[in-house]
């Protein structure tokens, strides 16, 4: 089955990550600060969540709400329980 999250919104969010990544990477060369290369860090983090975010509340609305076969729902809520469990590590 395929992503139901808007693709737009998180391939925006992924490159404007990976633009991050680059520039920590260049503070990294440059011998910066740390704390200013951990909060960088932080942003980053923090950008992925709300991509990763976006991505399950899609599919709680569109995949697990509307199942209607019960074992297939059994499914869903054992991958979305492993998740959330991943989220929190």
């Amino acid at each position: 089955s395929k992503m139901k999250a808007d693709h737009d919104s998180i391939k925006k969010k992924i490159n404007i990550a990976k633009g991050q990544l680059e520039g920590i990477s260049r503070m990294i060369d440059n011998d910066c600060y740390c704390i200013d290369v951990s909060n960088q860090l932080l942003a980053v983090i923090s950008l992925l969540k709300h991509a990763n975010n976006d991505i399950i509340k899609a599919h709680l609305e569109h995949c697990v709400i509307s199942s209607k076969d019960s074992e297939d729902l059994k499914e869903k809520m054992k991958e979305i329980e492993g998740i959330l469990s991943r989220m929190s590590d």
